[in-house]
């Protein structure tokens, strides 16, 4: 009786080299060369190879796809090669997501409009990839036709969680990771600014983004996609106009003193305490509450008494 051969298992070695050279023609793509109609290099299999052998070897080449010249092409080649899929299917899902029964813009086409325009930052252009991709989870249709894409920030930031515990390519750049995931979290928050928003408010927006702030709003202004020019020069107008008073508002505060005159003499009166070293304490206390958003600025005495009362037992006040 012959012996059945059985086939050697291909090396994985030749499924990672299939999968970087389907990469690199993305790469070499959005960075402006010729290189012809994308070719169908390697299969999911191989893709899966690259990332388990040598995420960084694949995070290198996706890394110039972010930031060619023509991102867009580089990342239809992703998608016409089968590495979007493979790697990111998540990303694969919204191609064609829109633009068709329910009449609202392609999420796929939108994205890479919004790659192209961001600034070419590592941390914008990843984040403008992923700003959307909770939209394909969170489409719900009303009862009148209007289409809604409620929590689908929330829900993008979760599924960034989860592609990168799948593929770790941002885990030896922790601070570039989580800037990513606050940027796909809160890429709505600078869309929503109106004039009417109080200088306490615009205060508190920029205190909450931190030291995100600047790359929010980049990324911002690159998510207005719309063919209507006037529409446009509104939406950019409107984040302008948020820069602008988040700027002078930090002037005038670095100008002034937190604290009003005199709340050391108020909370020596309502608690019966004497000058001393105790005051200064509380008062930094008041500060460092105002500089973490707890309180707010240059309020009347009363509001900073109030709260040293709330506090009495951490400074040693009896009440």
């Amino acid at each position: 009786m012959s012996e059945v051969e059985v086939p050697h298992a291909e090396p994985e070695a030749a499924k990672f080299d299939r999968a970087i050279d389907a990469l690199e023609q993305a790469a070499v793509a959005s960075e402006g060369a010729s290189v012809g109609k994308p070719l169908d290099l390697a299969s999911r299999e191989d893709f899966d190879a690259a990332v388990k052998l040598d995420p960084r070897a694949v995070r290198s080449r996706l890394d110039r796809v972010m930031m060619g010249f023509d991102p867009e092409l580089g990342l239809d080649y992703l998608h016409h090669t089968g590495c979007l899929n493979a790697i990111f299917p998540e990303i694969e899902a919204m191609v064609g997501f829109g633009d068709g029964e329910w009449r609202h813009k392609d999420v796929w086409k939108h994205t890479k409009q919004v790659v192209l325009q961001a600034e070419p930052r590592l941390e914008l252009r990843w984040g403008a990839l992923m700003h959307d991709v909770g939209k394909i989870k969170t489409r719900t249709i009303t009862p009148e036709g209007k289409v809604q894409f409620l929590g689908h920030a929330e829900v993008g930031a979760r599924m960034f969680d989860k592609i990168e515990r799948r593929l770790h390519l941002f885990g030896n750049e922790p601070s570039l990771q989580s800037t990513i995931r606050f940027l796909v979290l809160h890429h709505l928050r600078a869309n929503q600014y109106e004039k009417t928003w109080t200088d306490s408010a615009v205060r508190r927006f920029a205190r909450e983004l931190g030291e995100h702030l600047d790359d929010l709003l980049c990324l911002a202004r690159a998510d207005i996609t719309t063919k209507r020019p006037e529409k446009k020069r509104r939406g950019l107008s409107q984040i302008d106009e948020l820069q602008l008073r988040i700027t002078e508002l930090a002037l005038e505060d670095a100008k002034l003193p937190p604290l009003p005159t005199g709340v050391g003499d108020e909370i020596m009166r309502t608690f019966g305490l004497r000058p001393s070293r105790q005051i200064g304490d509380i008062k930094r206390a008041l500060e460092d509450a105002i500089a973490r958003g707890e309180l707010e600025a240059r309020q009347p005495n009363e509001v900073y008494v109030a709260w040293v009362a709330a506090n009495a037992e951490r400074f040693g006040i009896l009440i």
